[in-house]
């Protein structure tokens, strides 16, 4: 060891090469900044907001992982300076102890010099390669958000032509409300039907399979199309609304969150490394994981759209017009439709991690596939294969079947209005909430003729409304009526459906009539209900004159 020549400080570095490292340095950051600035732009002027808010939460990842970095440089020396006695380092290794890999270079050691029963907690060297592996990991995770996505609205576009069909006079023909039929005999029922069995299993095993050849064909599209605005919109925007359109701008919202690493994934990013250690055969059983929970998320959603066919067949043996769905909550897991976003959300972030941790290792051992992660043919071939097969599954397969049966929760999205009424809506809404939980809070003290009052026509969003132009009066024009009490979820998760609930919209309409001091003076303008909006449907951007760019 005594030709080795000791590194030179920064003072004794020429200064045009610490001027040309920190050239490129700056070039690549300023290049890679004004890149992202203006792809926001370019979302924010096509009216893109879901996905410049995805990109926002991408430079929220690139700053979490800039503070990493820095965390790892400065504190490199410290943590490398943490001793251990080396029977407890020499348990829970990734590779087998037995495997001599190639020493780096210009790495020592510092514990062994303390004495010979001490090794460092975690060297420089191995410090250096985690700080490597995280920024291989996010790079990883973006990019297959990015792919599925593109691929999934790929295979969507296909619903572009039968939401088209809608518009047509054979497809009201075909759905002439006056004309009855055998439930049997229609379409959607027919193609859910299993005369032969019924119980849990069959439906399961069915559902299961379905999945693989025409997961989404047009008939499932038509009928929950029909049930989606039977239970959230007037019966006259059959012909008008764009349901393809209304799909794509959820997906893009859900993308804004699925792109993201929450600390709930970093957690599991700990735990998915404190498995891979030698002797547990990590290899054979968690690239598996992440497949088998595409699996299932495809099988629950194609359970759910049977379920809703066979609720069609149990409710008569005669229906008027094309079958109608009953959306609700209730057939989700835990009546919470948001929990499957957050299963695909895991999914990617899994999946994204094996990948990762091939392309790291592979780059790590000099590009050679084979390497102490992975010393046998049949570890490479799995953890590529399961990769794969994922990705193609959960792009081709579940992304899109989400789409579409996730908007058949009890709760319509916010996207269904443009930006600006869906932002008064929830500025209106949560203003009554607070005026009717003080109302309640000072009922037993205050005189009741002093009482705060509901919000009125200049508080409540309506009124943006009316001097929109091509304002309408006509109820056929308008969607059905919100409710306040039924509205109490009103936020990120959705609208709450006005008609799908009707009878809970009536009884809360005849509890919260205003009394006599809580009307307004005879002097204004008379308005309606104050717990009731009625909304033109040129807000919901289905319009031609008034539709958002997209």
């Amino acid at each position: 060891m005594d030709d080795q020549v000791p590194q030179k400080k920064l003072e004794q570095t020429p200064t045009w090469a610490v001027a040309v490292v920190c050239f490129v340095m700056l070039a690549i950051s300023i290049i890679i900044e004004h890149g992202i600035e203006a792809l926001g732009k370019w979302l924010k002027k096509k009216h893109k907001k879901a996905l410049h808010e995805a990109v926002e939460k991408v430079k929220g990842e690139l700053m979490l992982l800039g503070f990493i970095s820095l965390l790892l440089t400065v504190f490199e020396d410290h943590i490398s300076d943490i001793c251990i006695p080396k029977h407890v380092a020499s348990s829970w290794h990734p590779c087998d102890p037995n495997y001599k890999s190639k020493e780096p270079k210009g790495y020592f050691d510092k514990c062994a010099e303390k004495g010979k029963d001490q090794v460092a907690f975690m060297s420089e060297y191995g410090i250096h390669q985690l700080h490597i592996f995280i920024f291989v990991l996010a790079i990883f995770h973006i990019l297959q958000c990015i792919i599925t996505l593109t691929l999934g609205r790929t295979k969507m576009s296909i619903w572009r032509a039968w939401e088209d069909e809608t518009k047509t006079n054979e497809h009201l023909i075909y759905t002439d409300p006056d004309r009855f039929r055998f439930t049997r005999e229609t379409t959607f029922v027919r193609r859910h039907l299993i005369s032969w069995d019924r119980s849990s299993i069959s439906l399961w095993i069915i559902s299961f399979f379905r999945q693989f050849y025409g997961s989404v064909n047009k008939v499932d599209y038509l009928a929950l199309r029909h049930g989606f605005i039977v239970a959230h919109l007037a019966p006259a925007s059959e012909a008008k609304f764009d349901f393809q359109k209304y799909i794509n701008r959820s997906l893009e919202e859900d993308f804004s969150v699925v792109v993201g690493i929450s600390p709930t994934i970093w957690f599991f990013a700990v735990l998915i490394l404190l498995t891979n250690t030698h002797g547990w055969y990590s290899y054979l059983w968690l690239p598996f994981i992440p497949l088998t929970m595409i699996l299932m998320v495809g099988t629950k959603l194609q359970m759910i759209i049977t379920k809703m066919a066979l609720r069609i067949q149990d409710r008569g043996e005669v229906v008027k017009g094309a079958p109608v769905v009953e959306p609700g909550d209730e057939l989700f897991w835990f009546n919470k439709p948001r929990l499957i976003l957050s299963l695909i959300h895991l999914v990617l972030f899994q999946n994204a991690f094996q990948l990762a941790f091939f392309a790291w290792s592979t780059y790590d051992n000099g590009f050679k596939i084979n390497s102490c992660f992975h010393r046998t043919t049949a570890d490479v071939v799995i953890r590529l294969t399961m990769g794969v097969l994922t990705q193609v599954l959960c792009s081709y397969v579940t992304l899109p079947l989400y789409a579409l049966v996730t908007q058949m929760g009890s709760t319509m999205r916010p996207t269904i209005f443009n930006d600006n009424v869906a932002a008064a809506l929830k500025s209106w809404h949560h203003t009554a909430k607070k005026h009717i939980r003080h109302n309640k809070d000072s009922n037993a003290n205050t005189p009741f003729s002093s009482r705060p009052t509901t919000p009125t026509h200049g508080m409540s969003p309506v009124h943006l409304l009316y001097k929109h132009p091509g304002h309408s009066d006509s109820p056929l024009a308008s969607p059905r009526a919100l409710s306040i009490n039924e509205n109490e979820q009103w936020g990120d998760e959705g609208f709450p459906s006005p008609s799908h609930h009707a009878r809970y919209h009536e009884e809360s309409t005849l509890e919260m009539q205003p009394t006599t001091a809580e009307l307004p003076p005879s002097g204004l303008h008379p308005i309606r209900d104050q717990h009731e909006i009625n909304i033109h449907l040129s807000e919901f951007s289905f319009g031609k004159g008034h539709t958002t760019k997209n």
